[in-house]
């Protein structure tokens, strides 16, 4: 099963997303993919994800994480010791999102919302070291005009690294990655 977590201010509609979730079905994979609508609220989004792994044996678990989804796929699965996928992920949003306190708006469904001290807070608590990684798989563009791709290189030193040059946050390459996702979820073989 393959648990997609979309990047902040993002949503299942993201290109990434939706893309992912055709190629699935496409191969037949459709029923082992899940992409939730992550709330702005830290707490209320792990929540969230808990009760979609609660719907699975969680060993059976990858999460997908594309940017702030990189982040809570590392502190999910490292709490339920499984597989992760990670996508120019957030490595400290944060430290990262602190200049973007104030009014946001989801670029989806046009929500708004605060993006408050509390929200920095609640992704202090969820943050934690890569104990195992071998679990990881790290997809990251050095072009990524958002994050630094090297704070993700570093932290997950030892995992599977695919680092491409060029590209951007959007990680353009994404396409081309699939078979090897889909591989590192032993949900094929190649």
């Amino acid at each position: 099963m393959i648990i997609y977590l979309h990047g902040f201010n993002s949503s299942p509609q993201s290109h990434k997303a939706q893309h992912f979730g055709r190629e699935m079905a496409r191969r037949g994979l459709g029923d082992r993919f899940a992409c939730p609508k992550l709330p702005h609220r830290p707490a209320e989004a792990i929540a969230l994800i808990e009760r979609e792994v609660a719907k699975h044996a969680a060993d059976a678990v990858t999460f997908v994480g594309s940017s702030l989804g990189g982040f809570y796929a590392t502190y999910l699965a490292e709490k339920h010791a499984t597989r992760a996928v990670l996508l120019n992920p957030a490595v400290t949003p944060q430290a990262d999102l602190e200049s973007y306190l104030g009014v946001q708006r989801n670029l989806y469904s046009g929500e708004e919302y605060e993006l408050t001290p509390s929200h920095l807070a609640e992704w202090r608590a969820l943050a934690v070291p890569v104990t195992r990684p071998e679990r990881y798989l790290l997809i990251v563009e050095t072009g990524d005009e958002v994050l630094d791709y090297r704070e993700a290189v570093a932290k997950y030193r030892g995992a599977r690294q695919v680092v491409v040059a060029g590209g951007d946050h959007t990680l353009k390459s994404f396409p081309e990655h699939i078979p090897l996702i889909l591989e590192f979820a032993g949900l094929v073989s190649v």
